[in-house]
């Protein structure tokens, strides 16, 4: 890889990174609510969760999805529901502070399911795996 790929990578995963998106706005609330600390297993699962769907790509997700077009539906499917549910959930939230507390942060394991209905992480995988391999 050629040094301004290089660049180029770092530039797009900077950006990419700091995006508004459910994993991002996620670690937002719990960082607020439990701390950094409380906080790194949330941030350790997106991290090897989206790691993992960029291998799964990588290593040919992108020919099965096109070659069996159900599945690709049916993950768009589910992403948009999850959307539209985080999209409820954020609408109907109180301010910080107010109502029932949540006792424990969203661990790894959640954390890294999470990127499987992530339409943005979905995204990205693909255009890291296509622009930059």
């Amino acid at each position: 890889m050629t040094p301004d790929m290089i660049i180029a990578l770092i530039g797009f995963a900077f950006v990419m990174s700091i995006s508004p998106g459910p994993g991002n706005f996620l670690l937002l609330a719990s960082g607020a609510n439990f701390g950094f600390a409380r906080s790194l297993p949330l941030l350790l699962g997106i991290s090897g969760g989206f790691l993992s769907m960029v291998f799964a790509v990588g290593i040919g997700l992108g020919a099965i999805l096109k070659t069996y077009p159900a599945i690709d539906i049916a993950l768009r499917i589910a992403s948009s529901f999850y959307v539209a549910w985080l999209a409820v959930r954020i609408a109907r939230s109180r301010a910080l502070g107010e109502g029932a507390a949540v006792a424990e942060p969203v661990g790894f394991a959640e954390a890294a399911a999470l990127q499987l209905l992530n339409p943005k992480a979905w995204t990205v995988a693909l255009i890291v795996t296509v622009s930059y391999t």
